[in-house]
This record gives C-alpha cells, structure tokens and sequence, in this order.
C-alpha cells in the first residue's frame, strides 16, 4: 500500500516520547495525517512538542486529547495501558481505531480490549524501532523507514481495521507483519527482550566489581561493553514494563539461555575448542544473514548514527 492510502483526519498520541514523537514527525512528513494532537502529563513535555511543531495541540488529559480522533495510538509504558483505555473509553469517537506501540502484545489485548466500547476497532500493534534516547525531542522522521512494524490482532479485530492500521504504517515507512500476540511475544522475548535485560546485568556487574575502577571501565568501553551500555541505557520504566508484563516468555527464553551459557561455561573449562569454534561460527552466520535481511548494515559501529535501533 502507498501512503496515499490513508488519510487520517485526526491522529491522537498518547504520550509524546520517543515514538511517539517520531510517529508524529512521519505522519507529517507522509501528509498522512489532517490534524495531530497529543496528551502529556507534564507542561515541559507539551510545551516541546509544541515549540517543536511536533503537533498542532497538546493536552494534559488523554480523554481530552481522543475527542474527535479517529486514530489514536496509546505512547506510554504498557503498565500504563489499562488506566489509559478505561480513561478515554467514553470519549472515543464512533468508529476510531485504537492502537498501542508496546513490544508486549498479550498482556497489551488483555488490559485494553475490555475497555473499547461498540463501535471503536482496537488492534494492538508494535513498531520494532526505537534508540536508547526519550522524549519529545528525540524522534525523528525516518525511525521507521524499512523497519518491521508487527500488528496483533485479536478474535474481535475487524478485518477493515487491521487492513486501516497497515495502511497507515506503510505509509510511515514500515515493512508490516501480522502475528498472533503470544507468538510475538515469545519472539520479541528472545530477539529484543532477553538481550535488554542481559545487557542491563551485564552493565550493572562491571560497575559492582570492586578491582576494576569506572574510569577503565569508560577507558577501555570501545569494545563489546559499549554496546551493551548503549542498550542498558534504554528508558527505565519502559523496560521495566516489558519484562513485568512478558514475564513468561521472558523466562522461558532465559531459563534455554542459561542452558546454552552452562554449555558453553564447561566447554571452557574442559578446554573444548571444537565446541567453541562451531558455536562461533553459528553465530556468525546469524549476523551474516541479518545483514543480508536488511536489517542491519555491515560498516564498523564507533558511534556510528543508525536509523533506528530494535525494541
């Protein structure tokens, strides 16, 4: 679909951070929407997305921010779902489409589809993009330019609003894909999750140990430990969230991650070369092929810019 598919006549973000931001800076780029409103619940926040021309109005309230949308996409941690949903139920109106942006999709259906009322389509959806920086005035246009944006409709998803919601994605620059929500999840435990709450711990252990001091730590961060600083410092209360609120697959995929790191902790110690060279050599090939998928790019990374960075 092209992005002259859809026009949306009023577009209502709630929460203005990072995504929510870059939805609102593509839609415009796009043409794709008439009119965007926001809800933030400081005057700091609405007052950037203001003086940044981000939207055309911002409002403390969501229920106040809904009026008139026929397109609203909920912006904030997914703990903060439910509350959201059942606070601007009576002010949808008549035939919105109510959508999310949250990488977990179950728990998401779960804590808003009770509260949308007749008449208003809810599809869950999530953009796999993102960086470790927030706030109004960290979005960009082009986050989700050739990124996947997954949609997770549910048994009482209408076929026209899924169709209406990839559209709009399309037109925002995304490759979409259609998944069931706990197969998402299990997914997303394993390619995004997993490795957040890794790269967290792993973060946290160099600055426990006592005999390595933080300025060696920053001195000596070119290497992998770089990365993983880039990842560990991802918005706290939306990571928090995510593993709260993923909690079963989460620990699924650690409890095989931690069967896999046993294996290779013994093939170290019993000096097993083999195993480590073929384990190696497999998770080379992984890179190799997302490369070749597109999703990545094999230039040297030292700070290099990138157009979004998976959530």
């Amino acid at each position: 679909m092209s992005e002259n598919t859809i026009k949306i006549e009023r577009l209502a973000l709630i929460g203005i951070g990072l995504i929510g931001s870059s939805i609102a800076r593509a839609a415009r780029q796009h043409g794709v929407a008439k009119e965007i409103v926001c809800a933030a619940r400081t005057h700091d926040t609405r007052r950037v997305a203001l003086e940044l021309g981000i939207v055309d109005h911002a409002y403390e309230h969501p229920c106040d921010a809904v009026k008139g949308a026929d397109l609203v996409i909920l912006c904030t941690p997914v703990g903060t779902y439910g509350a959201i949903a059942e606070e601007i139920a009576p002010a949808l109106e008549k035939g919105a489409l109510v959508t999310d942006v949250g990488s977990v999709k179950q728990a998401v259906v779960e804590a808003i589809e009770p509260h949308i009322p007749d008449g208003v389509d809810f599809v869950a959806g999530h953009p796999v993009a993102g960086t470790e920086k927030s706030g109004p005035a960290a979005g960009f246009a082009e986050l989700f330019a050739g990124r996947w944006c997954i949609l997770t409709p549910s048994e009482k998803s209408r076929d026209e609003a899924v169709d209406k919601l990839d559209a709009f994605w399309t037109a925002l620059g995304s490759d979409v894909e259609r998944m069931d929500p706990k197969h998402h999840d299990l997914v997303l435990a394993i390619t995004s999750h997993v490795p957040h709450l890794i790269a967290y711990n792993i973060v946290g252990t160099a600055d426990d140990l006592e005999e390595v001091t933080q300025s060696e730590v920053i001195k000596y961060s070119a290497g992998g430990f770089r990365d993983f600083t880039r990842i560990a410092a991802s918005d706290p209360t939306m990571w928090r969230d995510v593993f709260l609120h993923n909690k079963e697959a989460v620990l699924e995929m650690l409890g095989r991650f931690s069967e896999d790191l046993t294996a290779l902790q013994r093939a170290i110690r019993w000096g097993d070369g083999d195993a480590l060279f073929q384990m190696f050599s497999r998770t080379r090939a992984i890179r190799r092929q997302i490369i070749d998928a597109g999703q990545e790019t094999a230039e040297p990374d030292f700070g290099r810019a990138s157009p979004g960075e998976d959530e």
